[in-house]
């Protein structure tokens, strides 16, 4: 065992010598590598928690902004606590991501996070990373079929369902008899665990207007079986929102709420609406949900298109992974508080559950600007 954690030691100190003269090639995805300690503007002292600790990150694509912040706020914080970082980005190709987890174990990272893209196409690397010693922390989204996930950092994803829901019950006026109101719902990518808690988070306040009649699904399109959008792809939710009006809403019927759970999804939604004439003249605008607050999404809430939105603060999920990092490599346990809910198919994760907000135009301004998520300047 000495042999290999001298081994270990010194190639990684060769591989930090060489990522300082190189970048990276060869390697599926895009990869962004930390700088060795001596080259950050205050170097950590010798007593740092992640003095010479390798921590890989792994996140699914950088064709969403939310993704690229996580990954940028995880990056900054754990640098910030002394450790050497490799982030990779997959675009959403899990051939991808599983090639980036076999040379990160090659590499000798001592953890992973990882923000899965599917959730269960993991397990044979998962196992090849715990074989060698590598503890993994899943980050947003659930790993399934393994024993070898110690944490799981998150949001309070069935609430965000709910505040999605609710949103559309008030801006209706559902709770005071109103209706009845046509609506459409959109689920996430059946391969991520958290599409369901969303979806079923929703359909907790939603279901009961829909069995008194006061919500109708014209299209008669219910469940994640249904209403699922593969990859959260704006696309082909447009494509199926282009279906769902052509087929039942030529008539003259108005669509006046549609459950999306992801701005994305919102983006792709709205394009499809307003080709049809919603938003101008008489015509208002259905009710839109999102999730994220995403900039193009933001913008379209001020402009009075979407909605609302679910902003979930990346920095304070990066502060609780970076916890929990910090607690694997000092064989410490981390702060949870879920210990029943994230159930992966072999093993409860210990959890820790962020807390999302409900954004809209009225108050956009307190919690993305005040709180310094966006300037101003971004958002116009």
């Amino acid at each position: 065992m000495k042999i290999r954690k001298l081994f270990s030691l010194v190639l990684v100190g060769v591989m930090a010598f060489a990522l300082a003269a190189c970048s990276p090639s060869g390697e599926a995805g895009t990869t962004t590598e930390a700088p060795s300690a001596t080259k950050t503007e205050s170097a950590p002292s010798t007593e740092t928690a992640g003095d010479g600790k390798f921590v890989g990150v792994l996140m699914p694509t950088q064709s969403s902004q939310r993704w690229i912040q996580d990954g940028d706020n995880m990056k900054k914080q754990l640098e910030a606590k002394g450790y050497q970082v490799d982030l990779q980005y997959a675009e959403d190709v899990v051939e991808n991501q599983v090639s980036q987890l076999e040379n990160m174990v090659t590499k000798g990272v001592n953890v992973l996070v990882v923000a899965s893209i599917d959730g269960e196409a993991l397990t044979g690397v998962i196992q090849k990373a715990a074989d060698a010693g590598i503890k993994i922390i899943a980050y947003d989204r659930l790993i399934r079929g393994s024993e070898h996930i110690t944490y799981y950092a998150t949001f309070d994803n069935f609430k965000v369902g709910v505040q999605q829901g609710s949103y559309i019950i008030d801006k209706l006026g559902l709770a005071e008899g109103k209706g009845p109101f046509n609506i459409e719902l959109f689920g996430g990518s059946p391969d991520d665990n958290n599409a369901y808690f969303f979806y079923d988070g929703a359909m907790s306040v939603l279901q009961p207007y829909i069995d008194k009649g006061q919500l109708v699904v014209k299209s008669g399109q219910t469940g994640m079986d249904k209403v699922s959008t593969l990859r959260w792809d704006g696309a082909t939710a447009q494509a199926r929102m282009d279906n769902v009006l052509s087929a039942n809403y030529s008539d003259g019927a108005k669509l006046d709420a549609v459950l999306s759970p992801y701005d994305g999804i919102s983006i792709g939604i709205l394009s499809s609406v307003k080709a049809v004439g919603y938003g101008t003249g008489d015509l208002a605008m259905p009710i839109i949900t999102g999730q994220d607050a995403e900039v193009p999404s933001v913008k379209s809430i001020i402009a009075g298109e979407q909605a609302q939105t679910v902003f979930k603060d990346t920095r304070t999920l990066a502060e609780k992974t970076v916890e929990m990092v910090d607690a694997v490599l000092q064989g410490k346990e981390a702060t949870v508080n879920d210990t029943t809910t994230y159930d992966n198919g072999v093993k409860v994760v210990p959890s820790f559950l962020c807390e999302p907000v409900s954004v809209d135009v009225n108050n956009y301004k307190e919690a993305l600007i005040d709180s310094g998520y966006y300037t101003e300047d971004q958002l116009k």
